[in-house]
């Protein structure tokens, strides 16, 4: 793990679980909400199409939350939820992966070596400046952003030919490297997906070319064509595109003919724009094309020679404003920055809530108003799981099971939160969040990574910690695609939960939303599989996968979950017109006015219409969380 790792302790959990009383304390206690219809946060379906059940929580044990996400629920904050998936708009696939059998891609080993560079100094990367808008850029074809201009930024030099040419392939190595941190942060966004994209390569325009282009083009330096090629690519890893699904990619970078160059450029323009990773110049979409300007009126300054100003400090330091070059002739000290990864019991954090403020309006677009600090701790502070403190027998790992707030802090600045639960059989990605000021590091995929590996670390102290769960996965939406690349992965049978190989899951996915997949969790080979899926897509290329944090991130687990409103569209339906499957619910437990009475001592105490549609939600309810975990949670009436 890069960086010094820390671990430590908050004195307590979040005040819902602190207050809870000492009677019924290790018991999982849930009141049914039953079925709700919801407009769709992830195919933005305006329609009331999102189907799913609902639980909410008083309180419950760990190892009862392993068996619910074993069959396909998830938590936000102390309310539970599962997709109806034969009858939602987007079937929700739980997914995971086996720590211990992780293969990472070339993609995901280039983020940890970037982000090793970055510790080490030689990727350095400062804080965005604000943009200045240029008057004389046409609104319709072109828009300007200047990139943190200074006087003494870039310098004009005496020296000879060979350091002029040498100042020139730098500053264009330095630019391509820019452009390449502006696509890292679109697909940290969700703006991109997350498939491999090509690396961007600035070229030097002459000035023959720039007298052919005419006015305008006389401050011209220098060019990148990366948005046609990223549209190219975007065309030939999602084929599926092509057939009338375009609304799976961001709108903001697709026409009516697909991804588009022009958008793609504007779009990396608005990035450079927040990355601001030079100084001395201006970037400019034109026609799909990225091209750089002097600042200056006039472009001769530029022609000799050129040094980009290196400034101090890390890039975590308030007073950084740019993003520095270093000379190869200069000898400059290389700055370290320190990682340090603190893991604590999940309470309300300050520090934490002023990020996740910051990460929701500049990443997702949140207004002000609706990232308040009562619906944060409502979804990412307040939890249900009873908190078990380590035992040093072998059983449990040195932080116990539990909910947890991973904390990462470079040069003692906190820059991303992981949110996760950490339970008997795996460590569960709830959410992350992040400082924009760093998304060219990819904090989605190198949080996933840090999770991963300790998950691995920790199977040592306890031996049952094998997997690591990534939430839902959703065949039909790009940006969840990521959380595939993470191989070998598994995918959560919808019908008989049993886990079923990804790579026999995706080519049934492709061809229908919503599969049985344990049907076909015994096909392994070519003859096995429908006629028309080669070995070609049997085998999962890490780099044809789209994607965060978000969330990475990714993560976006939870972005597509609306509030809950549930109960009163099943409480008005005739009990005939549900199919309930029959099961005997005379162990159910049931919680009333502070007692614990099984439903075959309780039911004579209803009339015969209450004990009816008692036993009615009982039967769903049982169906939807299964026999065993019906017979140990409180069904509380309360």
């Amino acid at each position: 793990m890069a960086g010094k790792t820390k671990k430590s302790e908050a004195s307590s959990s979040s005040s819902r679980n602190s207050s809870r009383s000492s009677n019924h304390r290790e018991e999982s206690v849930v009141v049914d909400y039953g079925k709700n219809k919801s407009s769709c946060g992830y195919c933005k379906s305006s329609a009331r199409s999102s189907i799913s059940h609902g639980l909410g929580t008083q309180s419950i044990t760990i190892n009862d939350y392993q068996d619910l996400l074993d069959r396909g629920w998830r938590r936000s904050g102390c309310f539970l939820y599962k997709p109806e998936m034969e009858k939602t708009c987007c079937p929700a696939y739980t997914i995971r992966l086996k720590a211990g059998d992780f293969v990472p891609s070339k993609e995901q080993l280039r983020v940890s070596r970037r982000m090793q560079r970055f510790l080490e100094g030689t990727l350095d990367c400062k804080r965005p400046v604000e943009s200045v808008e240029d008057p004389n850029a046409s609104t319709d074809t072109c828009s300007r952003t200047h990139l943190g201009v200074s006087s003494l930024a870039v310098k004009e030099s005496s020296s000879n030919n060979n350091e002029e040419k040498d100042g020139e392939e730098n500053i264009m190595r330095f630019l391509s490297d820019q452009v390449g941190n502006g696509v890292h942060a679109c697909s940290e966004s969700g703006e991109f997906p997350d498939i491999q994209f090509p690396k961007a390569s600035v070229k030097k325009v002459s000035q023959a070319k720039r007298k052919i282009l005419g006015k305008g083009s006389e401050d011209l330096l220098y060019s990148t064509n990366i948005a046609f090629q990223i549209a190219a690519t975007i065309k030939r890893s999602l084929p599926d595109q092509k057939d009338g699904n375009q609304g799976r990619l961001s709108r903001n970078i697709t026409d009516e003919n697909g991804p588009s160059p022009k958008l793609i450029a504007e779009k990396l323009e608005s990035f450079l724009n927040q990355l601001a990773k030079t100084s001395g110049l201006s970037v400019r979409a034109c026609n799909g094309h990225l091209n750089f300007y002097s600042a200056a009126k006039h472009a001769s300054a530029y022609e000799s020679s050129q040094t980009v100003s290196v400034s101090k400090g890390s890039a975590a330091s308030s007073e950084s404003k740019g993003c520095s070059l270093k000379n190869s002739s200069e000898n400059t000290q290389v700055k370290r920055r320190r990682l340090e990864i603190h893991l604590k019991r999940s309470s309300f954090d300050s520090e934490e809530y002023a990020l996740y403020r910051r990460y929701q309006m500049m990443v997702h677009n949140d207004t002000p108003d609706h990232v308040t600090e009562s619906s944060y701790k409502r979804f990412l502070v307040d939890t249900p799981l009873i908190f078990v403190p380590p035992t040093g027998d072998g059983t449990v790992p040195p932080c116990g099971f539990g909910s947890f707030h991973q904390q990462y802090v470079i040069d003692g600045k906190l820059v991303a939160v992981g949110v996760i639960d950490i339970l008997p059989r795996c460590l569960s990605s709830k959410y992350l969040f992040w400082d924009p000021d760093f998304a060219f590091l990819s904090p989605g995929k190198y949080s996933a990574l840090q999770e991963i590996n300790w998950v691995k670390e920790n199977q040592a102290h306890c031996s049952s910690l094998q997997y690591y769960y990534l939430g839902y996965y959703i065949h039909s939406c790009s940006k969840m695609r990521y959380k595939a690349a993470y191989s070998p992965s598994e995918l959560l049978c919808p019908l008989r939960y049993q886990w079923v190989p990804f790579a026999i899951a995706k080519p049934l996915l492709d061809r229908k939303p919503y599969v049985v997949l344990s049907d076909f969790s015994t096909l392994q080979d070519r003859e096995s599989l429908p006629p028309h899926v080669s070995e070609d897509v049997m085998e999962v290329q890490h780099d044809d996968i789209g994607k965060e944090d978000t969330n990475d991130f990714l993560m976006y687990d939870d972005e597509g979950m609306m509030e809950p409103e549930y109960g009163s569209s099943d409480n008005e339906q005739h009990l005939a017109s549900v199919d309930v499957e029959d099961g005997d619910v005379s162990n159910i437990l049931i919680g009333l006015t502070g007692s614990r009475v099984k439903f075959k001592d309780l039911k004579f105490a209803f009339r015969p219409s209450e004990r009816s549609y008692l036993e009615f939600q009982l039967r769903r309810y049982m169906r939807v969380v299964g026999e065993g975990l019906a017979e140990r949670m409180v069904y509380s009436l309360e």
